[in-house]
């Protein structure tokens, strides 16, 4: 194992944890172990703290790979509660609004969810890592500020209905980079006259990376010790 000429590590990310942590964890172990200062260790693609899945890690010169990740087609399993909303899209924060949903039938669903497939613009949520004239969205949010977004243009290859169990909609949705799963989430609630937010998101695939190739968080700090510890 070489670190610094460059390794590609497939993680599962676990829930709660951001995607700087996994990365923070990564480079902490390596410098403790391999007794350097120093590593250059990035990821490609962010997941929010609630959400788990495919996350794509690189050190050493194998970062210079990462821009070429962060392009390929992502696929998600999304578990979306129809009725309501929160600030965040999601479950960070607390419900903020409610809405009727008698009227949500599965056909009504069927019809929604096919306007969603193709180019589409997404306009980013406010509590996400958009940048804006050098701050962070959610620095605004966060600040009580308001800003206006500006709409993305980006290409959801399918959209496929897994289980619809009132108020609870799984979708399994493939997309282009810049997806806003979160966002996507809003945008169906309110085209079926509701709301809508996501309780669950899980990454399955960045391009050929299936969720089976991924290391287990701590298995791989565990791997780590082991041959960073063989090298010396």
């Amino acid at each position: 194992m070489d670190v610094f000429k460059g390794e590609v590590f497939y993680v599962d990310k676990p829930l709660h944890l951001t995607s700087f942590n996994v990365v923070n964890r990564l480079r902490w172990k390596i410098k403790k172990v391999a007794g350097i200062k120093k590593i250059k260790v990035g990821h490609a693609g962010t997941l929010d703290p609630e959400a788990t899945g495919v996350m794509i890690i690189c050190t050493g010169k194998a970062t210079k790979q990462i821009e070429s990740f962060q392009s390929q087609t992502k696929e998600y399993i999304a578990e979306l509660k129809l009725g309501a909303t929160t600030p965040s899209f999601d479950m960070e924060l607390p419900v903020n609004a409610v809405y009727p949903t008698e009227h949500i039938t599965r056909e009504l669903i069927d019809q929604v969810v096919s306007t969603f497939i193709g180019e589409i613009e997404q306009i980013p949520p406010i509590f996400s890592a958009v940048k804006i004239d050098g701050k962070r969205a959610y620095e605004y949010a966060r600040n009580g500020q308001e800003i206006e977004l500006k709409p993305k243009k980006l290409v959801i290859d399918e959209i496929e209905i897994l289980n619809f169990v009132p108020p609870t909609l799984t979708l399994r949705i493939v997309c282009s980079k810049g997806t806003y799963i979160r966002a996507l989430a809003r945008d169906i609630g309110f085209a079926l006259n509701s709301g809508s937010f996501l309780t669950s998101l899980r990454r399955i695939r960045i391009g050929n990376v299936r969720i089976d190739d991924c290391w287990d968080i701590e298995n791989l700090l565990n791997h780590l010790d082991k041959e960073l510890k063989s090298t010396e």
